[in-house]
């Protein structure tokens, strides 16, 4: 049911051609205007590491919170629900279908940074993991904050619950040792605050070091979570 549900998604894909531009070309076109809003080569490869991760995160929650949402409302999800699939394999067969594309996303988005003078040293690897990792924290928090809305205007809405706070207190915009103490436990809890973490890391001469590993097993550990809290909360249909 797994393979079943991500082949049915990627059919869907391959018939929407705007989402998909909106998901592989627009993280890209992002980071080829950060460049030249900077206008500084050293001021972009400080920025462009961080800005790698949440742009696949928050276009991936996005998207999948509204389609999800989709699924639901028109009743296909609820046709599903009634045979002996679970709900957790059907949002496994999202998430699959979803990451397959995050690897294109992240793959290109990565390619275009380095085109444009982010200098990745031997970090492709690291850097590209933990993008797709953020790309997946994305879906997963797509499916489960779709679970609670009604319309995919209400999906869209959660967007500055679940990503503007993580935005702010992840360290991009101000050192997290800067930040008022309550602001720094709030970092503590946020899965993106370890995602700037570790693609920072990547980059720096360092590399992949063993806080890197941590912050990349916290991101798949939160993946997870929210994967789990989203099969727990899905409903057949919305009221």
């Amino acid at each position: 049911m797994i393979v079943a549900t991500t082949q049915r998604v990627l059919r869907q894909l391959r018939h929407d051609p705007r989402t998909v531009v909106l998901m592989v070309v627009v993280p890209s076109v992002l980071m080829v205007l950060l460049r030249y809003v900077l206008d500084s080569a050293r001021v972009f490869a400080v920025t462009a590491p961080a800005l790698l991760g949440f742009f696949p995160f928050l276009l991936m929650f996005l998207v999948t919170s509204v389609t999800t949402l989709r699924e639901r409302t028109s009743g296909t999800l609820e046709r599903l629900l009634t045979t002996p699939a679970r709900k957790l394999d059907l949002l496994l067969g999202y998430g699959a279908a979803f990451a397959l594309v995050a690897v294109v996303q992240v793959g290109l988005a990565v390619a275009v940074s380095g085109g444009l003078g982010l200098d990745l040293g031997g970090a492709l690897g690291p850097l590209l993991l933990v993008g797709l990792l953020d790309a997946l924290l994305g879906v997963a928090l797509g499916l489960f904050a779709s679970s609670f809305a009604r319309t995919e205007f209400q999906a869209v809405q959660f967007m500055p619950v679940v990503v503007l706070p993580q935005l702010l207190t992840c360290g991009l915009f101000q050192h997290r040792d800067q930040m008022a103490t309550v602001l720094q436990w709030l970092s503590d809890v946020l899965p993106l605050t370890y995602a700037v973490e570790a693609l920072q890391r990547s980059v720096a001469p360092a590399g992949a070091d063993a806080v890197y590993w941590r912050d990349a097993g916290i991101l798949l550990g939160a993946t997870l979570v929210a994967v789990a809290l989203a099969a727990a909360t899905l409903r057949r249909q919305t009221p």
